[in-house]
């Protein structure tokens, strides 16, 4: 079973929202945990890294907090970040998907990406 870093996509439709929960890259951390739902536990541990995908590029990742079961009364499989979210992309496009996968390419190919807000 593979295990490692996740690869999650934000829909186009909802990248300002996801934008104005706040705790990206380059700003300061509020204090606050993020949740994103994902359909199943993955093989990850605290410390891997939660790449998010949005309009067809990689836009950066976080660091794993926890794997939560429960968030606003909800019951359901949730990522949970915290601060250090950082803005890298690898080259090319990757469309968005469904759930989650893992991180297929290799780290040494991420670089800075200073406009990864715009869509």
């Amino acid at each position: 079973m593979q295990r490692g870093d996740v690869v999650v996509t934000v829909p186009a439709r909802q990248w300002a929202a996801w934008l104005a929960e706040g705790d990206l890259a380059g700003e300061a951390w509020t204090g606050l945990a993020s949740f994103f739902k994902v359909p199943r536990v993955p093989n990850v541990v605290e410390g891997d890294r939660v790449y998010v995908v949005a309009h067809g590029r990689l836009r950066g990742y976080a660091p794993l907090v926890r794997i939560a079961h429960e968030f606003r009364g909800e019951q359901g499989v949730y990522l949970v970040r915290a601060d250090g979210a950082v803005a890298v992309t690898v080259p090319g496009e990757i469309p968005g998907f469904r759930g989650y996968r893992y991180r297929w390419w290799d780290r040494r190919q991420e670089i800075p990406f200073p406009d990864w807000r715009d869509p």
